[in-house]
């Protein structure tokens, strides 16, 4: 009888382990859900960056070869800005169209 007992107290514990995991499963993924849209804001400012920097780089490359001090520099950088804005809006699309359907899915779930 003694048995009988023990493995209902071990069905018991199971049970409220198995409780404390869903709980934690919840928070756990808020919390990579923080990680995630951090990472997805490192990305889009790094896109930003290196436009800017691509930019900087071939303008500087150009106006060593053409002699054309600041002209081809200025140039270029804006046009690593605006390629790094277009990245970014890319990006910023791509994100919201899987809210989109994650939402929509679990509207029918």
């Amino acid at each position: 009888m003694a048995n009988h007992g023990d493995n209902e107290r071990l069905r018991q514990l199971d049970e409220k382990i198995a409780r404390a995991k869903g709980g934690d499963d919840k928070s756990g993924s808020m919390a990579s859900d923080k990680y995630s849209q951090a990472n997805t804001a490192w990305r889009m400012v790094t896109e930003l960056v290196a436009g800017i920097v691509l930019g900087l780089g071939i303008g500087l490359g150009l106006d060593a070869l053409l002699g054309t001090k600041p002209i081809m520099l200025v140039l270029f950088i804006l046009l690593g800005f605006v390629a790094g804005v277009r990245v970014m809006m890319r990006t910023a699309t791509d994100i919201q169209k899987k809210q989109v359907a994650e939402a929509a899915k679990d509207e029918r779930d």
